[in-house]
Protein backbone atom coordinates (compact mmCIF):
# COMPACT_ATOMS: atom_id res chain seq x y z
CA UNK A 1 0.00 0.00 0.00
CA UNK A 2 0.84 4.03 -0.42
CA UNK A 3 0.56 5.91 2.70
CA UNK A 4 0.52 10.12 2.79
CA UNK A 5 2.50 12.02 4.48
CA UNK A 6 2.15 12.01 7.84
CA UNK A 7 3.02 15.74 8.66
CA UNK A 8 6.64 17.17 8.94
CA UNK A 9 9.79 15.72 7.83
CA UNK A 10 13.14 16.19 8.04
CA UNK A 11 14.21 19.46 6.64
CA UNK A 12 16.14 18.95 3.63
CA UNK A 13 19.59 20.78 2.83
CA UNK A 14 19.67 24.15 0.51
CA UNK A 15 19.46 23.76 -3.23
CA UNK A 16 21.84 25.93 -3.19
CA UNK A 17 25.04 24.15 -1.76
CA UNK A 18 27.13 22.55 -3.70
CA UNK A 19 26.60 18.60 -4.56
CA UNK A 20 30.36 17.50 -2.82
CA UNK A 21 29.44 19.81 -0.05
CA UNK A 22 26.32 17.74 0.50
CA UNK A 23 27.92 14.49 0.02
CA UNK A 24 29.99 15.55 2.99
CA UNK A 25 27.09 16.28 4.83
CA UNK A 26 25.48 12.80 4.78
CA UNK A 27 24.26 10.98 7.74
CA UNK A 28 26.25 8.32 8.45
CA UNK A 29 25.63 7.07 12.09
CA UNK A 30 22.30 4.75 12.66
CA UNK A 31 21.18 6.23 15.61
CA UNK A 32 21.55 9.98 14.36
CA UNK A 33 19.01 8.78 11.73
CA UNK A 34 16.78 7.45 13.86
CA UNK A 35 16.89 10.04 16.29
CA UNK A 36 15.79 12.64 13.41
CA UNK A 37 13.08 10.32 12.31
CA UNK A 38 12.09 10.12 16.31
CA UNK A 39 12.49 6.20 15.74
CA UNK A 40 15.12 6.64 18.70
CA UNK A 41 13.66 3.21 20.38
CA UNK A 42 14.95 1.17 17.37
CA UNK A 43 18.44 1.97 17.91
CA UNK A 44 19.39 -1.17 19.86
CA UNK A 45 18.44 -3.38 16.64
CA UNK A 46 21.03 -1.67 14.65
CA UNK A 47 23.98 -3.93 14.10
CA UNK A 48 27.61 -3.62 15.30
CA UNK A 49 29.68 -1.50 12.31
CA UNK A 50 26.90 -1.47 10.07
CA UNK A 51 27.02 -4.72 9.55
CA UNK A 52 29.91 -4.51 7.37
CA UNK A 53 28.73 -2.27 4.82
CA UNK A 54 29.04 1.85 6.29
CA UNK A 55 26.15 3.48 6.18
CA UNK A 56 25.34 6.48 3.80
CA UNK A 57 22.92 8.83 3.38
CA UNK A 58 22.17 12.23 1.79
CA UNK A 59 19.81 14.52 4.26
CA UNK A 60 17.65 15.38 1.43
CA UNK A 61 16.88 11.42 0.21
CA UNK A 62 15.99 10.88 4.32
CA UNK A 63 13.95 14.46 4.67
CA UNK A 64 11.55 12.07 1.99
CA UNK A 65 11.09 9.67 4.77
CA UNK A 66 8.41 9.84 7.29
CA UNK A 67 8.85 10.10 10.56
CA UNK A 68 7.90 7.80 13.33
CA UNK A 69 7.42 5.43 10.52
CA UNK A 70 9.76 2.16 11.39
CA UNK A 71 8.32 0.57 8.25
CA UNK A 72 9.14 3.69 6.06
CA UNK A 73 10.14 2.69 2.42
CA UNK A 74 12.98 4.50 1.89
CA UNK A 75 14.31 3.97 5.61
CA UNK A 76 13.78 0.46 4.84
CA UNK A 77 16.07 0.41 1.81
CA UNK A 78 19.28 1.92 3.77
CA UNK A 79 18.81 1.28 7.61
CA UNK A 80 21.47 -1.45 8.44
CA UNK A 81 19.45 -4.84 9.68
CA UNK A 82 20.75 -7.64 12.37
CA UNK A 83 19.04 -9.94 9.04
CA UNK A 84 22.21 -8.96 7.39
CA UNK A 85 24.43 -10.99 9.93
CA UNK A 86 22.72 -14.22 9.19
CA UNK A 87 24.15 -17.03 6.75
CA UNK A 88 22.14 -17.25 4.01
CA UNK A 89 22.04 -20.54 2.07
CA UNK A 90 22.16 -19.97 -2.14
CA UNK A 91 23.44 -16.02 -1.17
CA UNK A 92 27.10 -15.42 -2.30
CA UNK A 93 29.58 -12.45 -2.10
CA UNK A 94 29.69 -12.13 -6.04
CA UNK A 95 26.18 -13.02 -6.61
CA UNK A 96 25.74 -11.81 -10.59
CA UNK A 97 29.16 -13.42 -11.49
CA UNK A 98 30.68 -9.99 -12.14
CA UNK A 99 34.79 -11.26 -11.37
CA UNK A 100 34.69 -14.01 -13.83
CA UNK A 101 33.60 -11.62 -16.78
CA UNK A 102 36.63 -9.45 -15.91
CA UNK A 103 38.47 -8.23 -18.95
CA UNK A 104 40.59 -5.74 -17.46
CA UNK A 105 41.33 -3.51 -14.25
CA UNK A 106 37.64 -2.04 -13.80
CA UNK A 107 36.51 -3.53 -17.19
CA UNK A 108 33.52 -5.99 -17.47
CA UNK A 109 32.58 -7.72 -20.50
CA UNK A 110 29.13 -9.65 -19.73
CA UNK A 111 26.92 -9.25 -22.78
CA UNK A 112 27.35 -8.69 -26.76
CA UNK A 113 28.22 -5.40 -27.71
CA UNK A 114 28.23 -3.92 -24.81
CA UNK A 115 31.34 -3.40 -21.95
CA UNK A 116 30.63 -2.14 -18.20
CA UNK A 117 33.25 -0.05 -16.95
CA UNK A 118 33.51 0.00 -12.74
CA UNK A 119 34.24 4.34 -13.02
CA UNK A 120 33.69 4.50 -8.98
CA UNK A 121 33.76 2.69 -6.01
CA UNK A 122 32.01 5.14 -3.97
CA UNK A 123 27.80 5.78 -3.65
CA UNK A 124 25.67 8.36 -2.39
CA UNK A 125 23.60 6.14 -0.95
CA UNK A 126 24.80 2.73 0.65
CA UNK A 127 21.32 0.76 -0.33
CA UNK A 128 21.31 -2.42 1.72
CA UNK A 129 20.36 -5.17 -1.15
CA UNK A 130 22.98 -3.40 -2.80
CA UNK A 131 24.76 -6.86 -4.92
CA UNK A 132 28.39 -4.99 -5.04
CA UNK A 133 28.29 -4.50 -1.40
CA UNK A 134 31.41 -7.02 -1.23
CA UNK A 135 32.63 -5.99 -3.96
CA UNK A 136 36.90 -5.75 -4.12
CA UNK A 137 36.58 -1.89 -5.35
CA UNK A 138 40.15 -1.11 -4.00
CA UNK A 139 41.44 -3.73 -6.75
CA UNK A 140 39.06 -3.34 -9.30
CA UNK A 141 38.07 0.60 -10.35
CA UNK A 142 38.85 1.48 -13.80
CA UNK A 143 39.84 5.21 -12.63
CA UNK A 144 42.56 4.43 -10.25
CA UNK A 145 44.73 3.50 -13.30
CA UNK A 146 43.47 6.63 -15.27
CA UNK A 147 41.55 4.21 -17.86
CA UNK A 148 44.17 2.95 -19.94
CA UNK A 149 44.17 -0.59 -19.33
CA UNK A 150 40.15 -0.23 -19.82
CA UNK A 151 40.34 1.95 -22.84
CA UNK A 152 42.72 -0.07 -24.64
CA UNK A 153 40.87 -3.26 -24.39
CA UNK A 154 37.70 -1.63 -25.43
CA UNK A 155 39.70 0.06 -28.68
CA UNK A 156 41.09 -3.31 -29.36
CA UNK A 157 37.53 -4.67 -29.50
CA UNK A 158 35.28 -3.51 -32.10
CA UNK A 159 32.41 -5.86 -31.45
CA UNK A 160 31.97 -3.20 -28.41
CA UNK A 161 29.66 -0.46 -29.58
CA UNK A 162 28.37 0.78 -26.15
CA UNK A 163 30.08 1.18 -22.58
CA UNK A 164 28.50 1.02 -19.77
CA UNK A 165 29.53 3.44 -16.92
CA UNK A 166 28.65 1.96 -13.38
CA UNK A 167 30.26 1.63 -9.52
CA UNK A 168 29.67 2.12 -7.05
CA UNK A 169 27.92 5.48 -9.04
CA UNK A 170 29.96 6.67 -11.96
CA UNK A 171 28.57 10.00 -10.84
CA UNK A 172 30.25 10.25 -8.03
CA UNK A 173 33.58 11.42 -10.15
CA UNK A 174 33.92 14.77 -10.54
CA UNK A 175 32.67 15.87 -14.01
CA UNK A 176 36.35 16.86 -15.35
CA UNK A 177 37.14 13.12 -14.45
CA UNK A 178 34.20 12.08 -16.55
CA UNK A 179 35.24 14.37 -19.35
CA UNK A 180 39.02 12.61 -18.80
CA UNK A 181 37.23 9.60 -19.50
CA UNK A 182 35.29 10.20 -22.38
CA UNK A 183 38.65 12.26 -24.61
CA UNK A 184 39.82 8.53 -24.13
CA UNK A 185 36.63 7.32 -26.35
CA UNK A 186 37.05 10.02 -28.19
CA UNK A 187 39.28 8.34 -30.98
CA UNK A 188 37.50 4.78 -30.79
CA UNK A 189 35.47 4.66 -33.60
CA UNK A 190 33.07 1.51 -33.33
CA UNK A 191 31.55 3.11 -29.43
CA UNK A 192 28.72 4.92 -30.24
CA UNK A 193 26.69 4.73 -27.05
CA UNK A 194 27.38 5.62 -23.45
CA UNK A 195 24.92 4.97 -20.69
CA UNK A 196 25.78 5.77 -17.16
CA UNK A 197 23.82 4.09 -14.18
CA UNK A 198 23.66 6.28 -11.37
CA UNK A 199 21.25 6.42 -8.17
CA UNK A 200 22.77 10.28 -7.77
CA UNK A 201 19.62 11.92 -9.59
CA UNK A 202 17.43 10.39 -7.12
CA UNK A 203 19.35 10.65 -3.79
CA UNK A 204 21.48 13.61 -4.58
CA UNK A 205 19.60 15.43 -7.19
CA UNK A 206 21.64 18.42 -6.68
CA UNK A 207 24.48 16.38 -8.72
CA UNK A 208 23.03 17.51 -11.58
CA UNK A 209 24.75 21.08 -11.82
CA UNK A 210 25.71 23.22 -15.07
CA UNK A 211 29.13 21.51 -15.28
CA UNK A 212 27.72 18.02 -15.84
CA UNK A 213 25.18 19.01 -17.91
CA UNK A 214 27.74 20.80 -20.57
CA UNK A 215 29.09 18.19 -20.55
CA UNK A 216 26.17 15.34 -21.52
CA UNK A 217 25.55 18.04 -23.92
CA UNK A 218 29.02 17.69 -25.09
CA UNK A 219 29.45 14.15 -25.88
CA UNK A 220 29.26 13.05 -29.13
CA UNK A 221 27.83 9.82 -28.57
CA UNK A 222 24.43 8.88 -28.19
CA UNK A 223 23.94 8.89 -24.05
CA UNK A 224 21.45 6.90 -21.89
CA UNK A 225 21.05 7.00 -18.58
CA UNK A 226 19.46 4.73 -16.09
CA UNK A 227 18.44 5.85 -12.95
CA UNK A 228 17.10 3.45 -9.87
CA UNK A 229 13.96 4.65 -8.28
CA UNK A 230 12.31 1.94 -6.00
CA UNK A 231 9.42 3.78 -4.84
CA UNK A 232 7.57 6.72 -5.44
CA UNK A 233 7.99 8.10 -2.46
CA UNK A 234 11.88 8.64 -3.79
CA UNK A 235 10.65 11.63 -6.30
CA UNK A 236 10.00 15.07 -5.17
CA UNK A 237 10.74 18.45 -7.13
CA UNK A 238 14.31 18.36 -6.66
CA UNK A 239 14.45 14.79 -8.56
CA UNK A 240 12.06 16.25 -11.40
CA UNK A 241 13.82 19.56 -11.85
CA UNK A 242 17.55 17.13 -12.21
CA UNK A 243 15.38 15.00 -14.74
CA UNK A 244 14.60 17.73 -16.45
CA UNK A 245 17.53 19.19 -16.77
CA UNK A 246 19.15 15.33 -18.12
CA UNK A 247 16.35 15.86 -20.79
CA UNK A 248 17.13 19.53 -21.69
CA UNK A 249 20.91 17.63 -21.80
CA UNK A 250 19.39 15.19 -24.68
CA UNK A 251 19.97 11.99 -22.87
CA UNK A 252 17.26 9.47 -23.22
CA UNK A 253 16.06 8.65 -19.27
CA UNK A 254 15.23 5.26 -18.08
CA UNK A 255 14.68 3.48 -14.46
CA UNK A 256 15.72 0.56 -13.02
CA UNK A 257 14.29 -1.14 -9.91
CA UNK A 258 14.75 -3.80 -7.27
CA UNK A 259 11.75 -5.94 -6.29
CA UNK A 260 12.09 -5.24 -2.60
CA UNK A 261 9.90 -7.41 0.19
CA UNK A 262 8.07 -4.94 2.44
CA UNK A 263 9.59 -2.50 0.61
CA UNK A 264 7.69 -1.84 -2.83
CA UNK A 265 6.19 -5.83 -3.44
CA UNK A 266 2.55 -4.51 -3.93
CA UNK A 267 0.57 -3.76 -7.15
CA UNK A 268 0.19 -0.39 -5.44
CA UNK A 269 2.97 1.01 -4.95
CA UNK A 270 4.66 -0.42 -8.56
CA UNK A 271 2.19 1.43 -10.45
CA UNK A 272 2.05 4.53 -8.87
CA UNK A 273 5.96 4.36 -9.23
CA UNK A 274 5.92 3.73 -13.33
CA UNK A 275 3.65 6.63 -13.05
CA UNK A 276 5.59 9.31 -10.96
CA UNK A 277 8.56 8.23 -12.71
CA UNK A 278 6.64 8.97 -16.05
CA UNK A 279 5.72 12.46 -15.06
CA UNK A 280 8.96 13.05 -14.33
CA UNK A 281 10.65 12.23 -17.88
CA UNK A 282 11.54 8.55 -16.92
CA UNK A 283 10.58 5.50 -18.95
CA UNK A 284 10.44 1.90 -16.90
CA UNK A 285 13.08 -0.32 -18.02
CA UNK A 286 14.04 -3.57 -15.32
CA UNK A 287 12.30 -4.62 -12.35
CA UNK A 288 15.06 -7.14 -10.86
CA UNK A 289 14.49 -10.12 -8.93
CA UNK A 290 17.15 -9.25 -5.77
CA UNK A 291 20.42 -10.17 -6.12
CA UNK A 292 21.41 -13.10 -4.02
CA UNK A 293 24.09 -11.20 -2.39
CA UNK A 294 25.47 -12.18 1.17
CA UNK A 295 23.57 -10.21 3.87
CA UNK A 296 20.17 -9.57 1.45
CA UNK A 297 18.04 -12.44 1.85
CA UNK A 298 15.58 -10.48 3.77
CA UNK A 299 14.18 -8.45 0.70
CA UNK A 300 13.78 -11.20 -1.33
CA UNK A 301 9.70 -11.76 -3.17
CA UNK A 302 9.12 -15.07 -4.99
CA UNK A 303 9.09 -15.65 -8.23
CA UNK A 304 5.40 -16.86 -7.77
CA UNK A 305 4.92 -13.45 -6.25
CA UNK A 306 6.37 -11.25 -8.83
CA UNK A 307 4.87 -12.31 -11.43
CA UNK A 308 1.45 -11.78 -9.82
CA UNK A 309 2.31 -8.10 -9.78
CA UNK A 310 3.58 -7.63 -13.41
CA UNK A 311 0.16 -9.30 -14.45
CA UNK A 312 -1.52 -6.62 -11.92
CA UNK A 313 0.91 -3.76 -13.32
CA UNK A 314 -0.09 -4.99 -17.09
CA UNK A 315 -3.87 -5.02 -16.15
CA UNK A 316 -3.71 -1.13 -15.20
CA UNK A 317 -1.10 0.57 -17.23
CA UNK A 318 -0.11 0.76 -20.76
CA UNK A 319 2.45 -1.48 -21.90
CA UNK A 320 4.60 1.67 -22.16
CA UNK A 321 4.99 1.63 -18.43
CA UNK A 322 5.44 -1.71 -17.38
CA UNK A 323 9.06 -2.83 -16.83
CA UNK A 324 10.97 -5.99 -17.50
CA UNK A 325 10.38 -8.30 -14.99
CA UNK A 326 14.10 -9.92 -15.50
CA UNK A 327 16.86 -11.42 -13.20
CA UNK A 328 20.92 -11.07 -13.67
CA UNK A 329 22.63 -15.12 -13.70
CA UNK A 330 26.28 -15.27 -13.72
CA UNK A 331 26.99 -16.59 -17.06
CA UNK A 332 24.00 -15.82 -19.36
CA UNK A 333 24.33 -14.20 -22.66
CA UNK A 334 21.72 -11.49 -21.23
CA UNK A 335 19.43 -10.33 -18.66
CA UNK A 336 17.07 -13.34 -17.88
CA UNK A 337 13.11 -12.71 -18.31
CA UNK A 338 10.70 -14.35 -15.90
Amino acid sequence: MITGSPGARITPPSTQDDWRQLWRQSITDGRELLSLLDLDHLADRLPAADAGFALRIPRGFAARMRRGDARDPLLLQVLPQLAELEHAPGFATDAVGDLAAREARGLLHKYQGRALLIASGSCAINCRYCFRRHFPYGEEMAAAGQWQQALEHIAQDASVNELILSGGDPLALATSKLEELTRGLGGIAHVTRLRIHTRLPVVLPERIDASLVEWLQALPLQTVVVVHANHPNEFDSSVDAACARLRDAGVTLLNQSVLLRAVNDDADVLTALSERMFAAGVLPYYLHQLDRVQGAAHFEVTDARALSLIEAMRNRLPGYLVPKLVREVGGDPSKRPI
